[in-house]
């Protein structure tokens, strides 16, 4: 009875559990969005896949193996049709969140390696706001808005180099006016910047920085809803 009761329990604990999304969905996801975005981008896809292989069987034909060379050009055809449709995909993503609020905090905490992001860690009641990352290039303080998100770029960053003397605290602004990254060109731009910190140095830095936090606020995967009401500084 008390083995059917614990069944029970792992059963249900399974099921309470966010089910990852397959690849299939991501796929199909991602081929919506392609879709939506750039409709002739399956065509060209297709056009690749076609022109790679039709090239690697006119090669095996001279060489008197068509067949052969048929079979090996086949998976060289659909990852460069793949890979097309990849960029496709990145493309129509940025395209979908550009000039939405909380778009540069969603390209920031899709980054997996190299930073850390803490979210919205400086906001006004105008819902300009400050994201913090933190990197082998220091401090980079990425601020997404209107105008008043500079004087909180310039609230967070004396409070930087307060806590952490010494430490390189690296400005980026998003958007498309002169000065700033687009939120296409966010990722290598982060990746591009100098770095000054080794992994000793990055490591003590994040662990003063877990005990600062941010405003803990309930940041989405996507971009942040209009209608959020920021709180008071």
């Amino acid at each position: 009875m008390f083995g059917r009761k614990k069944k029970k329990e792992e059963a249900a604990a399974k099921g309470d559990a966010p089910k990852k999304q397959s690849q299939l969905a991501v796929v199909k996801d991602a081929y919506r969005l392609v879709k939506k975005d750039s409709p002739l981008a399956v065509v060209w896809c297709l056009v690749i896949f076609a022109l790679v292989l039709t090239f690697g069987i006119i090669i095996g034909n001279n060489l008197g193996h068509p067949i052969y060379a048929g079979f090996i050009t086949l998976p060289v055809a659909f990852l460069a049709a793949f890979f097309l449709f990849t960029r496709y995909a990145n493309t129509a993503a940025f395209a979908s969140i550009q000039g939405q609020l909380g778009a540069g905090a969603s390209v920031l905490m899709s980054i997996k390696r190299g930073f850390v992001t803490t979210p919205a860690v400086n906001v006004n009641r105008d819902q300009d706001m400050v994201h913090r990352v933190s990197g082998k290039a220091g401090i980079i303080l990425v601020g997404e808005g209107g105008f008043g998100v500079k004087s909180l770029m310039q609230d967070e960053k004396r409070k930087m180099e307060r806590f952490l003397s010494g430490v390189p605290v690296t400005e980026v602004m998003v958007g498309e006016n002169s000065g700033q990254v687009s939120i296409k060109k966010l990722h290598k731009h982060l990746k591009k910047l100098p770095k000054k910190l080794n992994t000793a140095q990055l490591r003590e830095v994040r662990a003063r920085l877990r005990s600062v936090g941010g405003l803990n606020l309930p940041m989405p995967k996507g971009p942040m809803p209009t209608n959020v009401r920021m709180p008071r500084r």
